[in-house]
């Protein structure tokens, strides 16, 4: 069920002092608790709150496609675009077919980015008591591949057609939950494997090992690299993402890792806090400048995200440029660039 916070998120409970001279009155769109797109928000609106710029209600529980468009649109001041949504957008096709081309592209040319950061890396998992076997081992499985009408979704299945050739609900099935039921979607047993987006190690996949060991597979190497796998890692919103045995073993001792060396292969899904156009300069500045200074005490909360490429420019790595048709704001430029990175002339 989707859930709106009728109070400013400052430990998710505390209004502090400084709020109470807050400038503007925000409003943003996350998915749920645990997940490094709702991190970001979260931790935005603390530190949003914390130095006086904004007072930002949030909701939660919210798709992708569903936020880039209400940014696009206006009727949300902040959310998360996972890369391959604005692209869409701007093509009027899949979740955006009904738009149209003409309103697809009038409505992407309205986004902008703050930062950049993957969303997460595409995991094949599941409990050993349902006895799959790994990617060689899908067909006529019930596979949990993310949410109604989610890009998680999409990723998750075209992700599975390259490494297997499988097509979903002809050689598998499927079953999708909102992502704040998704835990539990897991835990009860309603389907044999995942494939999601998750963080090593972030609380959903820990909530999950809770309740029983459970086996991840990384890509084959040979399938990693082979041409297929390579388009598809630099199609919009889509990076390559290799994590090496000891980052997959925090995990603990429920997860078994299957990889055939010592590096964790998958596709990684970016994208970026996008803000309309609309913003001004200075708001878009102040908020990623906030965003920039307080990365250690980010880093700190949720040592998972020093994984997550928070402070990662390079067009390929985080997803701007190329197909993307999403630039910086230019506020935010200016606060990269005081902040001593260089922002790719291709993003600006």
């Amino acid at each position: 069920m989707m859930k709106t916070t009728t109070a400013l998120i400052a430990g998710m409970s505390l209004v502090t002092a400084s709020a109470a001279f807050a400038q503007e009155n925000l409003t943003a769109m996350t998915s749920a608790p645990g997940t490094a797109v709702h991190l970001t928000i979260s931790h935005l609106a603390e530190i949003a709150a914390d130095r006086g710029i904004a007072d930002i209600q949030i909701t939660l529980g919210q798709t992708g496609v569903n936020q880039t468009q209400a940014v696009a649109e206006g009727r949300a001041d902040v959310g998360n675009c996972p890369f391959i949504l604005p692209f869409l957008l701007s093509k009027g096709a899949g979740p955006y077919a009904a738009l149209g081309a003409e309103k697809g592209a009038e409505l992407a040319a309205n986004l902008r980015v703050l930062y950049p950061y993957s969303f997460g890396a595409y995991m094949l998992y599941a409990y050993d008591t349902a006895g799959v076997g790994g990617w060689d081992d899908l067909a006529g499985k019930t596979i949990l591949d993310g949410p109604p009408r989610g890009a998680a979704t999409a990723e998750a299945r075209s992700l599975i057609q390259v490494v297997t050739g499988l097509k979903p609900d002809e050689d598998y099935k499927t079953i999708e939950s909102d992502w704040p039921q998704m835990v539990t979607t897991i835990t009860e047993g309603s389907s044999d494997v995942a494939v999601l987006p998750e963080f090593i190690p972030s609380d959903r996949p820990l909530q999950a090992l809770s309740a029983g060991k459970m086996t991840f597979w990384s890509i084959p190497k040979e399938t990693f690299e082979s041409e297929p796998m390579q388009k598809l890692l630099s199609s919009p919103g889509t990076a390559p993402f290799i994590l090496t045995m000891e980052q997959m073993q925090t995990l603990g001792e429920n997860a078994k890792i299957v990889s055939e060396d010592d590096l964790f292969r998958t596709r990684g899904s970016v994208g970026g806090n996008c803000v309309n156009a609309s913003m001004s300069d200075d708001l878009a500045y102040d908020l990623t400048k906030a965003h920039l200074e307080t990365l250690d005490a980010l880093y700190a909360k949720a040592p998972y995200a020093t994984n997550i490429g928070l402070e990662e420019l390079d067009p390929k790595k985080s997803g701007m440029c190329g197909l993307n048709p999403v630039k910086f704001h230019p506020g935010a430029i200016r606060a990269w660039e005081e902040a001593g990175y260089t922002v790719p002339d291709c993003a600006i």
